[in-house]
Protein backbone atom coordinates (compact mmCIF):
# COMPACT_ATOMS: atom_id res chain seq x y z
CA UNK A 1 0.00 0.00 0.00
CA UNK A 2 0.88 3.41 -1.00
CA UNK A 3 0.76 6.31 1.71
CA UNK A 4 -2.18 7.92 0.16
CA UNK A 5 -3.72 4.11 0.44
CA UNK A 6 -2.68 4.04 4.17
CA UNK A 7 -4.37 7.60 4.68
CA UNK A 8 -7.24 6.70 3.16
CA UNK A 9 -8.09 3.49 4.92
CA UNK A 10 -6.84 5.24 8.42
CA UNK A 11 -9.81 7.94 7.55
CA UNK A 12 -12.25 5.24 7.23
CA UNK A 13 -10.42 3.37 10.85
CA UNK A 14 -8.94 0.77 8.71
CA UNK A 15 -7.32 -1.02 11.92
CA UNK A 16 -4.67 -2.46 9.14
CA UNK A 17 -4.20 0.75 7.77
CA UNK A 18 -3.23 2.06 10.92
CA UNK A 19 -0.98 -0.21 11.91
CA UNK A 20 0.90 0.36 8.26
CA UNK A 21 1.14 4.27 9.63
CA UNK A 22 2.50 3.01 12.82
CA UNK A 23 5.00 0.80 10.95
CA UNK A 24 5.92 2.80 8.91
CA UNK A 25 6.71 6.23 10.86
CA UNK A 26 7.39 4.71 14.34
CA UNK A 27 10.71 4.98 14.53
CA UNK A 28 11.33 8.41 13.17
CA UNK A 29 8.74 9.83 15.32
CA UNK A 30 10.08 8.06 18.72
CA UNK A 31 13.02 9.80 17.94
CA UNK A 32 11.55 12.82 17.41
CA UNK A 33 9.78 12.15 20.85
CA UNK A 34 12.61 11.24 22.81
CA UNK A 35 14.15 14.88 22.44
CA UNK A 36 11.58 16.13 24.25
CA UNK A 37 11.42 13.15 26.80
CA UNK A 38 13.35 12.33 29.82
CA UNK A 39 13.47 8.76 29.06
CA UNK A 40 12.17 5.70 26.42
CA UNK A 41 8.98 4.78 28.51
CA UNK A 42 8.04 9.28 28.14
CA UNK A 43 8.91 8.89 24.83
CA UNK A 44 6.56 5.97 24.31
CA UNK A 45 3.47 8.27 26.28
CA UNK A 46 4.09 10.44 24.04
CA UNK A 47 4.05 8.68 21.16
CA UNK A 48 0.98 6.66 22.06
CA UNK A 49 -0.77 9.75 22.76
CA UNK A 50 -0.11 11.41 19.07
CA UNK A 51 -0.47 8.41 17.03
CA UNK A 52 -4.30 8.46 19.34
CA UNK A 53 -4.41 11.93 18.39
CA UNK A 54 -3.49 11.12 14.28
CA UNK A 55 -5.92 8.84 14.18
CA UNK A 56 -8.60 10.26 15.73
CA UNK A 57 -7.95 13.55 13.14
CA UNK A 58 -6.23 12.06 10.28
CA UNK A 59 -9.49 13.22 8.35
CA UNK A 60 -8.34 16.47 8.98
CA UNK A 61 -5.10 16.72 7.16
CA UNK A 62 -5.22 18.77 4.32
CA UNK A 63 -2.65 17.29 1.61
CA UNK A 64 -1.29 21.14 1.28
CA UNK A 65 1.65 19.86 3.59
CA UNK A 66 3.93 17.16 4.00
CA UNK A 67 2.19 14.39 6.10
CA UNK A 68 5.30 13.58 8.07
CA UNK A 69 5.31 17.25 9.26
CA UNK A 70 1.78 17.33 10.44
CA UNK A 71 2.45 14.01 12.40
CA UNK A 72 5.84 15.53 13.84
CA UNK A 73 3.66 18.99 15.02
CA UNK A 74 0.67 16.68 16.41
CA UNK A 75 3.94 14.75 18.34
CA UNK A 76 5.61 17.79 19.89
CA UNK A 77 2.46 19.84 20.54
CA UNK A 78 1.56 16.85 23.12
CA UNK A 79 5.14 17.14 24.62
CA UNK A 80 4.29 20.53 24.76
CA UNK A 81 0.86 20.09 26.37
CA UNK A 82 2.12 17.22 28.71
CA UNK A 83 4.74 19.82 30.02
CA UNK A 84 2.28 22.82 30.46
CA UNK A 85 0.09 20.96 32.68
CA UNK A 86 3.07 19.45 34.55
CA UNK A 87 6.02 22.04 35.17
CA UNK A 88 5.68 26.16 34.82
CA UNK A 89 8.39 27.75 33.34
CA UNK A 90 11.01 29.93 34.98
CA UNK A 91 10.51 33.79 33.75
CA UNK A 92 13.60 35.73 33.57
CA UNK A 93 13.11 39.38 32.42
CA UNK A 94 16.73 40.37 30.97
CA UNK A 95 16.18 40.38 27.04
CA UNK A 96 19.85 40.71 26.63
CA UNK A 97 20.86 37.41 27.02
CA UNK A 98 24.07 36.24 25.58
CA UNK A 99 24.31 33.66 23.65
CA UNK A 100 26.44 30.37 24.55
CA UNK A 101 28.03 28.20 21.88
CA UNK A 102 27.84 24.68 23.24
CA UNK A 103 30.29 22.93 20.52
CA UNK A 104 33.03 21.61 21.24
CA UNK A 105 35.81 21.40 17.96
CA UNK A 106 38.12 19.42 20.00
CA UNK A 107 36.11 16.31 20.48
CA UNK A 108 33.31 14.65 18.33
CA UNK A 109 30.87 13.00 20.74
CA UNK A 110 28.28 10.31 19.68
CA UNK A 111 24.58 11.46 19.28
CA UNK A 112 23.39 8.91 22.05
CA UNK A 113 25.77 10.96 24.38
CA UNK A 114 24.35 14.53 23.43
CA UNK A 115 20.86 13.38 23.31
CA UNK A 116 21.03 12.23 26.56
CA UNK A 117 22.39 14.91 28.18
CA UNK A 118 19.35 16.77 26.74
CA UNK A 119 17.41 14.30 28.33
CA UNK A 120 18.66 15.55 31.34
CA UNK A 121 17.96 18.60 31.12
CA UNK A 122 15.18 20.28 33.59
CA UNK A 123 11.78 19.69 31.75
CA UNK A 124 11.38 23.59 30.91
CA UNK A 125 14.78 24.10 29.77
CA UNK A 126 14.84 20.70 27.22
CA UNK A 127 11.57 21.89 25.84
CA UNK A 128 12.83 24.95 24.74
CA UNK A 129 16.16 23.72 23.65
CA UNK A 130 14.75 21.65 21.49
CA UNK A 131 11.94 23.39 20.04
CA UNK A 132 14.49 26.61 19.22
CA UNK A 133 17.99 24.56 18.41
CA UNK A 134 16.61 21.29 17.10
CA UNK A 135 13.27 21.90 15.51
CA UNK A 136 13.96 25.75 14.53
CA UNK A 137 11.33 27.72 15.74
CA UNK A 138 11.80 31.17 16.62
CA UNK A 139 11.24 32.50 20.39
CA UNK A 140 8.20 33.85 19.51
CA UNK A 141 7.03 31.21 17.97
CA UNK A 142 8.11 29.28 21.31
CA UNK A 143 6.26 31.91 23.28
CA UNK A 144 3.02 31.80 21.54
CA UNK A 145 3.18 27.70 21.85
CA UNK A 146 4.25 28.11 25.80
CA UNK A 147 2.09 31.11 26.50
CA UNK A 148 5.21 32.53 28.10
CA UNK A 149 6.82 35.59 27.09
CA UNK A 150 9.96 35.73 24.72
CA UNK A 151 12.19 36.86 27.32
CA UNK A 152 11.45 33.73 28.91
CA UNK A 153 12.08 31.29 26.18
CA UNK A 154 15.58 33.20 25.41
CA UNK A 155 16.68 32.62 29.48
CA UNK A 156 15.49 29.17 29.01
CA UNK A 157 17.45 28.72 25.99
CA UNK A 158 20.45 30.45 27.86
CA UNK A 159 20.26 28.22 30.72
CA UNK A 160 19.92 25.02 29.20
CA UNK A 161 22.95 26.17 27.14
CA UNK A 162 24.70 27.09 29.82
CA UNK A 163 24.41 23.56 31.58
CA UNK A 164 25.51 21.30 28.29
CA UNK A 165 28.21 23.69 27.92
CA UNK A 166 29.03 22.75 31.51
CA UNK A 167 28.20 19.04 31.35
CA UNK A 168 29.88 18.54 27.53
CA UNK A 169 33.28 20.27 29.05
CA UNK A 170 33.11 17.97 31.97
CA UNK A 171 35.37 15.28 31.29
CA UNK A 172 33.71 13.32 34.17
CA UNK A 173 30.36 13.37 32.13
CA UNK A 174 31.78 11.47 29.17
CA UNK A 175 33.54 9.18 30.96
CA UNK A 176 30.24 8.23 33.45
CA UNK A 177 28.75 7.85 30.02
CA UNK A 178 31.28 5.21 28.18
CA UNK A 179 31.13 3.40 31.63
CA UNK A 180 27.57 2.94 31.36
CA UNK A 181 27.56 2.31 27.69
CA UNK A 182 30.19 -0.48 27.77
CA UNK A 183 32.57 1.57 25.38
Amino acid sequence: MNLDQIIKGCIKQNRKSQEELYNLYYKSLFVISLKYCQNDSEAEDNLHDAFIEIFTNIKNFKSTGSFEGWMKRILINKAISRYKKSFFLTSIKDDNIPEIMIADTEMNYPIDYLLSLIQELPHQYRLIFNLYELDEYSHKEIAEMLSISESTSKSNLHRAKSILKEKITSKRSFHNYQASHGK
